[in-house]
C-alpha cells in the first residue's frame, strides 16, 4: 500500500516539473495570481480579521475539545429557525487552534490558506472546461474579489463553503462527463463540507441530483453500469452519512429538534420562505444584479448590471451556438454551471427575508466562472480583437474591484479590541471574581469571554438557578456604542437583569469601548 502510495506521488511530482516546463508562462502568470491571492488574504490579517461573539464563542468550544476532550456533535447554531450545523467546522478549525498556541489568528489563516486553494481550483476548474485564457481571468477576478477577500480572512463556518461547493461540482462533473467514478466519493464528503458550513448548500443538491442522474443514464447507455460504479455511489453515500452522523446523533438524542426545525422552517415559516416556485420568476434579475454587483462588479450597481448581462449572453450562446466556446467541454460545463447558477437564485428568490453576502457562499466561483468562459473564449476566438475586447473588460472589471478593495480601508482591529479591553478588566478585578456583560448592536460576550477563559479568570455566568453561586459583587460591562446610548444600570439584557439592582462606581474608556463597573446598588 505504501509501496503504491509513494508512486503515485512520484508520478504526480514528475507530470507537475513537465507541465510546468511546457507551460512556464502560464505557471509564472498563475503564480502571480496566487500571490496576489495570498496578500488580499494574509496581509495584516490579524487586524482585519472578523472577531465578535460567534467568533469567540467557536474557539471557547474548539479549546475546550483540545484541552479537556469535550466532543462536540452539533456545530454553530444558524441565525433563522433554531437550526444547528453539523460540527465539522469545529473539527477544521481545531488543529489551526492548536498550533497557534490557541490564538484566534490560527484557524483564521488556515480559512486564509482555503481561499487561496479555491482561486487555485478556480484556475485549474476553468481552464480544463474553456481553456488558458478563461483559467487566468475567472481566477484572477476570484482573487481581486472584495466581498470574497472579506469571507476569506475570518474563522467563521460559511467562510469555507465556496471550496467544498466548487470540488463537488467539479468531482460529479467528472462522473457525469468522463465516468470517473472514483470521484463520487469526493463528491459525497464535499457535500457533507458545504453542508456543514451553511444549510444554503442544499441549494447545490439539485443540481447534483440531474447531473448524477445524467451520468446514470449514461452509464446505462454505454453498459459501464456495473459493480464498480454502484460501489462507488454506496461509498460516497457512506462517506456522506459519516460526517453527518454527529449531528444526527445529537438530534436522536434531544427528541430530533434539529430536524423538526427544519421541517418548520420550510413547511409553516411563511414569512420566510416562499413555497411556490413562480413567486421566484419576478426576482431573478434583480437577484442576478445583487449578485453579480456584489461578487463580482466591486459594489458599483452599473458594473453589476453589464456583468449580469454578460452571464444571461453567456448562458444564451451556449444553448443556441454550442460551436462558439472551442473546447470540447465548455457546453457541458457551462450546462452544469446554468443549473447550479439558476437553482442558486431561484432559491434565494423564495426567500423572503434579507439576503447578505455569506449566503452566496454555495455559489461563489460560478458567477467567476462564467465571465471568465466568456472573457477567455472572445480572447481566444477573435486573437487581436479579441484581446483588445476581452482585455478591455477585464481592465474594467479589476479596477471595479481595486476600488473597493477592504485593503484599502482601515482595519478594524477587533482582535486587538478584545485583547486589550479583557487585560484592563483583568487588571481593575485584581483577581476578585466578577460578571461580565457586553452592550453592542452586532458583538456579544464571545469575542471577550475567550481571553478571560485563557487566562482562567474568576468570571461568572449568572445561573438563574443559583444566584447565590453565580452572583458576585460586581460586573464589569463593556459598550461598544456611543457613551448617550449606554444605560448599563437600565438594560434589559439578561447578564445585566439578572445581576440585580446596580448603581455605576466607577467608568473608563478603552479601545474605543466603554468599560462600566456596577456594583449592587444600596437601595437594592
Amino acid at each position: 500500500m505504501m509501496d503504491r502510495i509513494k508512486t503515485n506521488i512520484k508520478r504526480h511530482y514528475t507530470n507537475s516539473r513537465l507541465w510546468i516546463n511546457s507551460h512556464k508562462k502560464e505557471f509564472y502568470i498563475l503564480l502571480f495570481i496566487l500571490l496576489i491571492a495570498s496578500f488580499t488574504r494574509l496581509y495584516r490579517i490579524d487586524e482585519y480579521m472578523t472577531f465578535l461573539g460567534d467568533e469567540g464563542r467557536d474557539v471557547i468550544l474548539v479549546r475546550r475539545f483540545l484541552m479537556y476532550g469535550d466532543i462536540m456533535l452539533i456545530g454553530p447554531g444558524t441565525s433563522i429557525g433554531n437550526m444547528y450545523l453539523g460540527p465539522l467546522y469545529y473539527y477544521f478549525m481545531a488543529p489551526a487552534l492548536l498550533l497557534a498556541g490557541y490564538s484566534p489568528v490560527g484557524p483564521a489563516v488556515l480559512v486564509a490558506l482555503l481561499g487561496i486553494a479555491t482561486v487555485w481550483l478556480i484556475w485549474f476548474t476553468a481552464r480544463e472546461w474553456f481553456g488558458r485564457a478563461a483559467g487566468m481571468v475567472a481566477a484572477l477576478l476570484y482573487a481581486l474579489s472584495p466581498t470574497v477577500i472579506i469571507y476569506s480572512r475570518s474563522s467563521w463556518n460559511p467562510n469555507i463553503m465556496p471550496f467544498f461547493a466548487l470540488l463537488c461540482m467539479y468531482g460529479i462533473w467528472r462522473v457525469w462527463k468522463h465516468k470517473e467514478y472514483a470521484w463520487l466519493p469526493v463528491v459525497g464528503v464535499s457535500l457533507a463540507g458545504a453542508m456543514q458550513s451553511h444549510y444554503l448548500a442544499l441549494l447545490i443538491v439539485p443540481s447534483i441530483g440531474i447531473i448524477w442522474l445524467l451520468s446514470t443514464v449514461s452509464a446505462i447507455r454505454s453498459h459501464s453500469l456495473n459493480k464498480r460504479y454502484i460501489a462507488m455511489n454506496l461509498l460516497a453515500l457512506l462517506s456522506f452519512i459519516v460526517l453527518m452522523s454527529p449531528l444526527v446523533i445529537f438530534d436522536a438524542r434531544h427528541g430530533w429538534r434539529n430536524f423538526n426545525a427544519i421541517k418548520v422552517f420550510f413547511t409553516e415559516r411563511q414569512t420566510t420562505v416562499s413555497i411556490r416556485p413562480w413567486n421566484a420568476l419576478p426576482q431573478l434579475w434583480p437577484q442576478l444584479s445583487k449578485v453579480s454587483t456584489r461578487l463580482v462588479g466591486g459594489y458599483d450597481m452599473r458594473v453589476g448590471q453589464w456583468v449580469a448581462i454578460g452571464i444571461v449572453a453567456t448562458v444564451f450562446i451556449a444553448l443556441t451556438k454550442r460551436k462558439f466556446f472551442k473546447t470540447a467541454n465548455g457546453p457541458s460545463a457551462l450546462f452544469l454551471l446554468s443549473i447550479w447558477f439558476g437553482v442558486s437564485l431561484a432559491g434565494l428568490a423564495l426567500y423572503k427575508q434579507e439576503v447578505y453576502d455569506h449566503y452566496y457562499g454555495f455559489f461563489f466561483p460560478v458567477p467567476f466562472l462564467i465571465i471568465g468562459a466568456l472573457i477567455g473564449t472572445i480572447i481566444d476566438r477573435y486573437k487581436i480583437r479579441g484581446a483588445w475586447l476581452g482585455g478591455t473588460a477585464l481592465v474594467f472589471l479589476i479596477w471595479a474591484s481595486l476600488m473597493a478593495s477592504p485593503l484599502r480601508y482601515s482595519p478594524n482591529r477587533q482582535l486587538t479590541r478584545s485583547v486589550s479591553v479583557t487585560d484592563f478588566i483583568r487588571e481593575k478585578a485584581n483577581g476578585t471574581p466578577f460578571n461580565f456583560a457586553v452592550i453592542a448592536e452586532r458583538n456579544y460576550e464571545g469575542a471577550y469571554r475567550y481571553f478571560f477563559d485563557q487566562k482562567n479568570d474568576p468570571v461568572y455566568d449568572i445561573n438563574a438557578q443559583d444566584t447565590q453561586g453565580s452572583i458576585t459583587s460586581q460586573l464589569f460591562v463593556v459598550c461598544e456604542m456611543e457613551r448617550l446610548k449606554c444605560d448599563p444600570t437600565h438594560n434589559a439584557k439578561t447578564e445585566i437583569a439578572n445581576f440585580g439592582w446596580t448603581e455605576i462606581e466607577e467608568e473608563w474608556e478603552v479601545f474605543g469601548t466603554t468599560v462600566f463597573k456596577l456594583v449592587h446598588s444600596q437601595l437594592q
